[in-house]
C-alpha cells in the first residue's frame, strides 16, 4: 500500500464527511491516549493531540498522507470531551444550554517518506437553545451523546439544540473541509482536475 490516503480515526462522522467528497482512503484508527495538559490552550491541546494521532499512524505507513484530526468542545476555560455517562452528559447539556460555546478541531496531516508534515486548529462558535431539563432527559436517552465532544451531534437529533453556528460546519461535525482540502494541496498531497481527486 504506497502513495494512499489514511484516515487515522475510527469517527463515522469524519468516514462520511470525507466519502461525501469523493475522497479514495483507507481507515487506519491511531492508538494514542489523549492525555490534558492543563496548562495547554485548546488550540494547542487539538493541535497536540492530531499530531500524535498523525505521527503514530505515520511512524507505520511512512509512504502514505496521512490525516488525523481532534475535536473538543470548550466553555468557561474547560474542554468537554465524550460523556462518559448519563450523569455526565446531562451535566454537559446544562451547561450548555442557552449559551455560546468554542469548538476546536485539530488537523495534522503528514508524509513522513516524503518530510511533509502541517497541523493547524479550526475554531467555530455554537449557541444553544435555552434546554428544558425534560428535553435533557429525553435527548440522554436517545443515546446519542455519547461517543460525541459536548455531549451533542449537530448533524443528528442534537441539531434542534442549536440556535446559530458561526464558523465551519463540518468543524462542528469533527472535520472543517474547507481547511483540510486547503491544507492538502498545499502540501501537493492531491490534484484537483475535471476528472475527480487524484492523491499524488
Amino acid at each position: 500500500m504506497t502513495n494512499r490516503l489514511i484516515l487515522a480515526s475510527e469517527s463515522p462522522r469524519r468516514y462520511s464527511l470525507l466519502k461525501q467528497v469523493g475522497l479514495d482512503f483507507d481507515v487506519i484508527p491511531s492508538q494514542i491516549n489523549e492525555d490534558i495538559i492543563f496548562a495547554e490552550n485548546p488550540e494547542q491541546y487539538v493541535i497536540r493531540i492530531a499530531n500524535k494521532k498523525a505521527l503514530e499512524v505515520g511512524s507505520r505507513y511512512p509512504e502514505n498522507w496521512v490525516i488525523a484530526a481532534d475535536t473538543i468542545v470548550y466553555i468557561d476555560n474547560s474542554i468537554l470531551g465524550k460523556p462518559k455517562d448519563t450523569k455526565e452528559a446531562k451535566e454537559m447539556l446544562l451547561r450548555l444550554s442557552g449559551r455560546q460555546h468554542s469548538v476546536f478541531t485539530g488537523i495534522s496531516i503528514c508524509n513522513l517518506r516524503k518530510g511533509k508534515t502541517n497541523s493547524m486548529a479550526v475554531k467555530t462558535f455554537v449557541k444553544m437553545k435555552n434546554i428544558s431539563p425534560s428535553e435533557i432527559e429525553w435527548y440522554v436517552n436517545t443515546e446519542e451523546p455519547y461517543d460525541k465532544a459536548g455531549g451533542y451531534a449537530v448533524q443528528g437529533i442534537g441539531s434542534i439544540l442549536i440556535e446559530s453556528i458561526y464558523g465551519s460546519y463540518t468543524n462542528v461535525i469533527g472535520l472543517p473541509l474547507c481547511e483540510l482540502f486547503q491544507m492538502l494541496m498545499q502540501l501537493g498531497a492531491i490534484e484537483i482536475s475535471p476528472l475527480g481527486i487524484k492523491i499524488i
